[in-house]
């Protein structure tokens, strides 16, 4: 952290992780420069780790000083990591402009996995989720994503590689595409990150006019937050419902072409006691998804001080899977990961106090 300071009273200025590789050919050759040079910093930027660009030894030094110059090649510092009894690690990251936001890698026996976030806040005000209760500040550029990938892979053990990356944190991300998709294209790059493109998944509320876009950058899986099985309470639990109803979304999911069985939808539900947990939900389901490719994950509610639900019993939780089950769907009860750093699922919400400037983005009235 120790140029937090500097960064946020400095001129922002371009950032070579904002752009993918041909994006950067592109303005490489319009400066005059051979456009595989940008191949060369794009693999000194993420498979080799080096920020400065001194250190770029094959690249020219009348070329490495004109990007000096012009261009920056960090985005975040980290303000604060946070480990849990279960390995789970979450980073408190710090932005140009005194904003901050979470990340959390997740490691396994045979995977690692880092949730990205894609704005500061969010804008959908989903009532169990605690970073829609921050309200909306502003949307993520494409090198502040990319940067968390950098942040997290520098805390992993040794020997150990990231291999899968969703994109769940703070956010909607569909509100931010095009810094989603450039990202999704730096972090999917033989030169950059090289992540097989079903190693990412992007997950939505149900901005329904950019899924298919989204789907056109990579082939990679689309996880939909549904949380409901009817329009009254998904309207309560997912405002965003209001706009774009249970029938309209999963319709535009069954007109999709790249949803197939190779890219099923994986459909989160968050239980909450009382509130969708009851079997008469579990059997609506299966007809609700009927002609989806599509594997539903369970998500029993986490806790936070936000929230006015809670997890319902085990032995609701037990006959509302078993439920599912009768009726043919392929469901995974998500296990709890981090949850006493307030890193689980629907807890991230920066609670450590920092100077974040509220400002407005157009992209938070895309809904």
């Amino acid at each position: 952290m120790s140029d937090l300071n500097t960064m946020r009273h400095a001129i922002r200025r371009p950032n070579l992780k904002d752009y993918s590789r041909e994006a950067l050919r592109a303005i490489f050759k319009e400066r005059g420069w051979a456009a595989y040079r940008a191949d060369q910093v794009a693999t000194w930027l993420y498979k080799n780790d080096v920020e400065d660009v001194d250190g770029m030894t094959n690249v020219p030094a009348e070329i490495r000083s004109a990007i000096a110059a012009e261009f920056d090649t960090r985005s975040l510092e980290v303000v604060e990591t946070q480990k849990s009894v279960d390995g789970t690690q979450k980073l408190l990251l710090g932005a140009f402009d005194g904003a901050r936001i979470e990340a959390v890698l997740i490691p396994e026996e045979r995977r690692n996995t880092l949730c990205v976030s894609t704005q500061v806040g969010c804008p959908l005000t989903c009532s169990f989720c605690a970073t829609g209760a921050l309200g909306f500040t502003r949307n993520l550029t494409t090198g502040e994503i990319v940067d968390q990938v950098l942040q997290a892979m520098r805390v992993m053990e040794p020997e150990t590689t990231l291999t899968n990356l969703v994109f769940m944190g703070m956010g909607e991300p569909l509100l931010n595409l095009p810094a989603v998709s450039e990202a999704i294209r730096i972090l999917t790059d033989q030169k950059a990150f090289a992540l097989a493109p079903r190693r990412v998944t992007v997950s939505t509320s149900g901005v329904l006019p950019q899924i298919a876009p989204l789907l056109e950058v990579a082939p990679i899986h689309l996880a939909v937050s549904l949380h409901a099985t009817t329009d009254e309470v998904r309207d309560v639990l997912v405002p965003l419902n209001k706009k774009f109803p249970i029938a309209e979304l999963l319709e535009t999911l069954r007109a999709e072409p790249r949803i197939n069985r190779r890219r099923p939808v994986f459909f989160e539900y968050t239980l909450m006691e009382g509130v969708n947990d009851s079997v008469e939900d579990a059997r609506r389901l299966p007809g609700l998804l009927s002609g989806i490719p599509c594997k539903l994950n369970v998500i029993p509610m986490n806790p936070h001080p936000d929230a006015p639900y809670r997890a319902p019993s085990r032995e609701t939780i037990n006959r509302f899977t078993a439920a599912l089950h009768d009726g043919g769907m392929r469901v995974t009860l998500r296990r709890d990961r981090g949850r006493d750093i307030d890193a689980a699922c629907g807890q991230l919400a920066n609670r450590r106090p920092g100077p974040v400037q509220k400002t407005t983005n157009e992209s938070s009235s895309a809904v």
